[in-house]
């Protein structure tokens, strides 16, 4: 039996379809991706596996129940970590995870969530005073202080620093592990492509695609990508014009160039820059990613 199961899952506010027909199964012990732009409807579905908002249609299964009518038996059994979360300013940091214990049957010990989410400095800071990166951690810790079989986890590394955000992604793939099954939600790609056992990509309400990382690069890119910043207003119509390019994209100044024959089309840009006195700056070659993947299926950024 699937951990997560959704067909043909619709809500509409208004006049607004946020979601409209998503259908999708998440498998025991896997991280499962769900990425999209702002508007696309991943908050909501979101919310509607975590019983925290009502469907319009379809057929949702989450470790075996309706999560509309579930109540606590589901809830025992899940973890939720939200993007923003209101906590009592004065405790302290134990303090919290030990009040959040309490709510459930089983519970992870205090001391222990506190070392794996490297809150031991912080044990006893008040909620107040720590960092947004701090903050975040320990909304993390307090999805699983119950030890839950599912996970949600919604941009969970959003203020971190880099060091502090790679080590969450060691501690989430040790949930994976450990045979937790993780559903996450990312404006980082890199994120994505590191701990994601499979991704859908939604947009408008749709799923618009679902595979694992490696396959969705694969089925749309068999070129490698030529990438550059200027500062002198390329067009990004020129640059598909060059030789053996198949696509281009541009943004802010940086631009990345997609060829089935990077040499020669390395010789064509080097020429073209030449010819219309564009500075090319940064240049390097590399795969094509995730990022590329989304760009080309949306025709937005991540955090568009």
């Amino acid at each position: 039996m699937p951990v997560i199961e959704v067909r043909d899952l619709a809500k509409t506010y208004g006049d607004l379809e946020a979601v409209r027909g998503v259908s999708f199964e998440v498998v025991e012990g896997e991280v499962f991706g769900l990425l999209g732009p702002n508007g696309a409807g991943k908050t909501t579905t979101v919310e509607i596996l975590e019983g925290l908002r009502t469907r319009d249609r379809g057929h949702v299964r989450v470790l075996g129940l309706d999560p509309a009518n579930a109540g606590p038996k589901l809830k025992q059994q899940l973890g939720v970590q939200l993007q923003n979360v209101a906590l009592y300013p004065r405790l302290r940091v134990h303090e919290v995870i030990g009040l959040f214990g309490s709510f459930y049957g089983l519970r992870a010990d205090t001391d222990r969530l506190v070392e794996l989410m490297g809150l031991h400095d912080r044990r006893n800071a008040r909620i107040s005073e720590l960092s947004g990166g701090q903050a975040q951690r320990l909304s993390v810790a307090l999805a699983i202080v119950n030890r839950p079989h599912l996970v949600f986890l919604d941009e969970p590394s959003t203020g971190m620093d880099p060091q502090a955000r790679r080590n969450l992604w060691d501690i989430i793939e040790g949930f994976r592990a450990d045979g937790m099954t993780v559903v996450l939600t990312t404006h980082y790609m890199e994120e994505a492509e590191r701990l994601c056992d499979r991704v859908a990509v939604m947009d408008h309400g749709h799923i618009i695609a679902l595979d694992t990382p490696r396959a969705l690069v694969r089925a749309n890119f068999e070129e490698d990508a030529i990438e550059f910043t200027s500062s002198n207003g390329v067009s990004v119509d020129a640059l598909r014009e060059l030789d053996a390019v198949s696509n281009a994209t541009g943004q802010a100044g940086s631009f990345s160039i997609f060829s089935s024959d990077i040499p020669r089309t390395m010789g064509s840009l080097l020429a073209f820059a030449r010819g219309q006195d564009v500075p090319l700056e940064g240049m390097r070659v590399r795969q094509a990613t995730l990022e590329d993947v989304f760009l080309k299926l949306t025709g937005r950024t991540l955090r568009d």
